[in-house]
């Protein structure tokens, strides 16, 4: 997870790089490669699951609103900051599109302190004691065992569990209406008025 987040980080810093030179290049196709790459990255997704797993249970809810929220704060943000009195102008634009890296920039380097989240550790690696090395580190001293035994339970549970590959659940009739409301859902969320809001 933390590895993939690390990727991910630089991966946006190399497209605010590409956005923010772009002017100098006089090359719009930069802007489009940047705006393509920011587009790609794993941002959102990478969020929930790191800050879900690395969270104590009854923080989790909370853990996971903060993506929702940060994301829109970056929307409101971005749209104050490009105003033409601030970095909206005709001078200022490119460092507007390069402050996307700004975040990732932060995280790049704040990321590598975090211990990777535990029940990667556990249900993946197979590393019970990383898993409780990292559990301390993150939530402090005294008894985690239940927590422990929660990320054993889950791991038997998936065990009995067959993971689709992307065909595969493509191909999956069961899940073809779930399938069809999600891309549906995610193709229209920009008509739904949270930009406006």
């Amino acid at each position: 997870r933390k590895k993939c987040l690390l990727c991910n980080n630089v991966l946006m810093i190399v497209a605010a790089s590409i956005m923010g030179c772009s002017k100098i290049s006089k090359s719009f196709e930069m802007i489009l490669v940047g705006r393509f790459m920011c587009g790609v990255s794993l941002c959102v997704p990478l969020h929930h699951q790191y800050v879900g797993e690395i969270s104590p249970k009854k923080l989790r809810g909370f853990a996971n609103s903060t993506s929702s929220f940060f994301w829109t704060l970056g929307k409101a943000i971005g749209q104050i900051t490009g105003q033409r009195e601030l970095l909206g102008s005709q001078t200022l634009w490119p460092v507007l599109m390069a402050s996307c890296g700004l975040p990732a920039l932060v995280q790049l380097i704040t990321l590598p302190f975090f211990p990777e989240s535990p029940p990667y550790l556990l249900m993946h690696k197979g590393d019970q004691e990383g898993c409780k090395k990292a559990i301390r580190q993150l939530w402090g001293e005294g008894q985690h065992q239940a927590e422990i035994d929660d990320i054993m339970k889950e791991k038997a549970t998936m065990k009995n569990t067959k993971i689709l590959s992307v065909l595969e659940l493509v191909k999956e009739p069961s899940f073809r209406w779930q399938l069809y409301m999600i891309v549906i859902l995610t193709a229209t969320i920009q008509l739904c008025g949270i930009n406006a809001v």
